[in-house]
């Protein structure tokens, strides 16, 4: 959401004792514009338990690694969750996340540059070859229409894997809202990409 967008909710807050949980672990991985933490916003970082980690923008996928910026009173309660459910994080994973907090920010601004060419790429390749496809924002997945094809996402899913080798994601995973629609990850080499967008184009034309 957009500074902009955020300001009315806000608003609507202020006056309330709700909380706001919000997960920024892409919060670098936007285009176009700036991610805006609704936790900077006037009046807002006393209620506000923002959640991020090191998989998405730094690439650390399976190191296990996040963090949590909220007030003092809601930590210290999660502190003593926390410790009886979990030691800590790995040594490593920590020494290699001050790493790429001290020397990571330009590996970033690379990869967002790469993410970038690779989602308008996969973006107008799916529209061509009959996908109808907006252009997303930020991280790194497209959720192209499907529902053209006479059969519901799971199925057209399953069908691609099995008959054209290529996997990718019902959009009934994340939610009822998500029928006629798929997600694809742009997160792999222009290489793989393309051969995925050429299997998905001759399946497309068994239909």
């Amino acid at each position: 959401m957009t500074a902009e967008e955020l300001v009315p909710l806000c608003d609507v807050l202020k006056n309330t004792d709700i909380a706001v949980l919000s997960d920024e672990i892409y919060s670098e991985l936007t285009y176009g514009a700036r991610h805006t933490s609704i936790a900077t916003l006037p009046g807002m970082a006393e209620r506000c338990i923002v959640v991020n980690g090191f998989s998405k923008a730094y690439a650390m996928t399976g190191w296990r690694l996040g963090f949590v910026c909220a007030p003092p009173e809601i930590t210290k309660q999660m502190l003593k969750i926390h410790q009886y459910a979990i030691m800590c994080a790995p040594t490593t994973s920590q020494l290699a996340a001050v790493e790429a907090l001290k020397n990571g920010d330009g590996d970033i601004e690379m990869m967002r540059a790469e993410y970038d060419r690779r989602r308008k790429y996969i973006v107008e390749e799916l529209n061509r070859i009959g996908l109808p496809c907006f252009e997303p924002k930020g991280a790194f997945y497209v959720f192209p229409n499907v529902g053209a094809f006479g059969m519901p996402s799971e199925t057209f899913c399953e069908r691609l894997l099995n008959e054209g080798k290529v996997a990718i994601v019902p959009g009934t995973a994340f939610g009822k809202g998500g029928e006629g629609y798929a997600r694809i990850s742009y997160a792999y080499s222009v290489k793989h990409i393309t051969e995925a967008l050429e299997r998905i184009e001759r399946f497309l034309k068994t239909l």
